[in-house]
């Protein structure tokens, strides 16, 4: 089994006109297991609009989340449990904590989202607080299916956060591995790529942003295909339908 996939952020038109910095953050990778089996690990994190250090907080999260999973599987095979990612997640807090102490602020100050996608070639793991999502391609249908829908609250433009008190919301899901292709992404997009009304992905959106990998010699990381992902996020064609941080991830395994 090998991956290939491309990745990338771009600032939002609202953010450029506020002068405010990118508060997406991602951090994806593969990595080989104990027995040598390759996952595929994305990790995309949204701050806050309303957190001052969102952006921060958001990087730290990926950071914090990305070197625990390629620790934790060095010394494993099997997915981790809930208890092994509660604890994952218990650490990416303490950083925001030790981080909001150092400039005496609060951690809702660094508040973030998480979408974290582990994918062994048997087991698809999600580990999701607040918006953004995780799509996937089946292997026969070729259909795209939401494996990870986004997490909004009570009221309109509310969501939920890695750094709530007294903890997180967060939403564990597990499937087999019967998928072709992934993405994770977040809310910057979401409209575009997930019919509000069905709550199904848009294949128009998806098909044709898997296709370059699917025909990719690259293994890993397609650094032409993530330039132009670059691109295509930071288009006035798409800014002109979201003015929000957009940050997307996309693989496909062969």
């Amino acid at each position: 089994m090998k991956w290939c996939y491309a990745s990338a952020s771009a600032i939002g038109s609202s953010h450029l006109r506020s002068g405010t910095r990118l508060q997406d953050a991602r951090r994806c990778f593969v990595s080989d297991d104990v027995d040598g089996a390759p996952w595929f690990v994305a990790i995309v994190s949204d701050g806050a609009g309303s957190a001052s250090f969102g952006g921060q907080g958001a990087s730290l999260v990926c950071h914090t989340l990305g070197q625990l999973a390629r620790s934790y599987l060095a010394d494993h095979a099997a997915a981790p449990d809930d208890a092994t990612l509660n604890g994952w997640i218990a650490q990416a807090r303490t950083r925001i904590d030790e981080a909001a102490r150092a400039r005496a602020l609060t951690p809702r100050d660094f508040a973030a989202t998480l979408v974290m996608l582990m994918v062994s070639p048997e087991t698809v793991l999600v580990a999701h607080v607040g918006d953004g999502a995780v799509v996937c391609r089946e292997k026969t249908s070729g259909e795209w299916r939401v494996a990870s829908a986004p997490q909004h609250g009570e009221y309109a433009s509310t969501t939920f956060f890695i750094t709530d008190a007294p903890g997180p919301r967060v939403r564990f899901t597990r499937l087999a591995n019967d998928f072709s292709a992934f993405a994770a992404f977040s809310d910057g997009i979401e409209s575009l790529v997930i019919d509000s009304a069905s709550g199904r992905a848009a294949p128009g959106f998806f098909t044709p942003m898997a296709r370059p990998l699917d025909n990719s010699q690259a293994t890993g990381n397609d650094l032409a295909l993530s330039r132009s992902l670059t691109q295509f996020l930071a288009s006035p064609r798409l800014n002109e339908r979201t003015d929000d941080d957009k940050t997307l991830v996309i693989a496909v395994s062969k």
